[in-house]
């Protein structure tokens, strides 16, 4: 029985959901997202009544429970997108490493010997705070968010002596211990 695919989705005010056989697309107040679904609606229905996008699977096969899991949690996170936006916080620890926009670009000083800079794609942005260790990505698409933020972390990943570099805000960084002192 799958628990997620079952809940239904609650579209709120401002958003718009257009349903065409296999393909999906949300428009809302920060913008607009369409996926197409290969499996829809062969092996699982999307429909909408009521203010609700439901999402129903034709039999109880462990294929289709994953498939009917994974399509309503893709549908929501299209809503959430479209109305509220997604973010991902990134910290940057290390004497001299900072972050800084520049127009759209996100230029980074994390110890190379030259500035990096990420150009961001379309529908995300960043956003740094004065200080320069405190970073945002921002957008309406959660996978695309995710995937920018991972490749900013990858630039510089945190390293267990000191814990320098770049990790997410809340990320547990497992701290190795230096040397021990030689015994004579």
């Amino acid at each position: 029985m799958s628990r997620i695919g079952k809940m239904p989705i609650s579209i709120p005010l401002g958003v718009k959901v257009e349903i065409d056989k296999n393909s999906v697309t949300v428009k809302g107040p920060k913008g607009e997202l369409s996926r197409v679904f290969p499996f829809v609606p062969s092996e699982i229905e999307i429909k909408q009544e009521d203010g609700r996008v439901l999402v129903s699977r034709h039999s109880d096969s462990r294929f289709h429970k994953a498939k009917h899991g994974l399509t309503r949690a893709l549908l929501n996170n299209m809503v959430l997108g479209v109305s509220q936006g997604f973010s991902r916080q990134l910290e940057i620890e290390g004497v001299g490493y900072r972050a800084s926009v520049e127009g759209k670009n996100l230029v980074l000083n994390v110890g190379y010997s030259h500035p990096v800079v990420f150009e961001p794609p379309t529908g995300i942005s960043f956003t740094a705070d004065k200080t320069g260790h405190q970073l945002a990505v921002q957008g309406i698409d959660k996978e695309m968010v995710g995937e920018i933020a991972a490749r900013i972390r990858r630039t510089r990943p945190p390293e267990p002596y000191k814990g320098k570099g770049i990790h997410y805000v809340g990320e547990h960084i497992i701290r190795k211990a230096g040397k021990a002192g030689k015994a004579k």
